[in-house]
């Protein structure tokens, strides 16, 4: 049976946790969509363009992942996908809080589709997005956080909203 995934997200920026959860999805479905929402209501760091490229990059070596950007109901996307599974990732007890009730109304609304909740190993399981643009901007070490297209692209936008060309390192 030829099962597509979707993995869903804002992604701003990719980090290693979010990496680690398409590396397995990658490996337990044939196909996996990156689906890297729009939603500008969270004011992201990168565009909704640079957020796709840098994706793009990131997943460069996974022959069966592709990146696509969506925006309204993940459900409508999915069903438009033909896709069957719904990656969500859970970091910590707050994740499942947020994610359970949104798992439940797809459910509701779609329920040939199966949302799969997975947890990042360890290692990466205190890691956010929002951590990662804090520490970041703060001018802290996020070499442990993100992939290393990542890393340079937030240390090139740094220099950016800083006013100066992008260092080597900024950490």
């Amino acid at each position: 049976m030829r099962t597509t995934a979707i993995y869903a997200g804002t992604f701003d920026p990719l980090t290693l946790g979010h990496y680690d959860l398409i590396e397995r999805s990658s490996e337990l479905f044939e196909n996996v969509i990156l689906a890297v929402a729009a939603n500008e209501e969270k004011n992201p760091l990168f565009s909704l363009g640079e957020r796709l490229e840098l994706a793009e990059k990131a997943v460069a070596d996974f022959g069966n992942v592709r990146v696509e950007p969506f925006e309204g109901l993940l459900i409508d996307f999915a069903r438009n996908r033909g896709a069957r599974v719904l990656i969500r990732g859970l970091r910590a007890y707050s994740d499942f809080d947020y994610e359970f009730p949104m798992a439940l109304t797809n459910r509701k609304l779609a329920p040939e589709i199966e949302t799969l909740f997975m947890m990042p190993k360890e290692i990466h399981s205190y890691v956010s997005s929002g951590i990662v643009r804090t520490v970041a901007r703060y001018g802290g070490d996020i070499t442990g956080f993100v992939p290393s297209v990542i890393f340079e692209a937030i240390s090139a936008k740094m220099a950016e909203l800083r006013g100066k060309s992008a260092p080597g390192s900024w950490t």
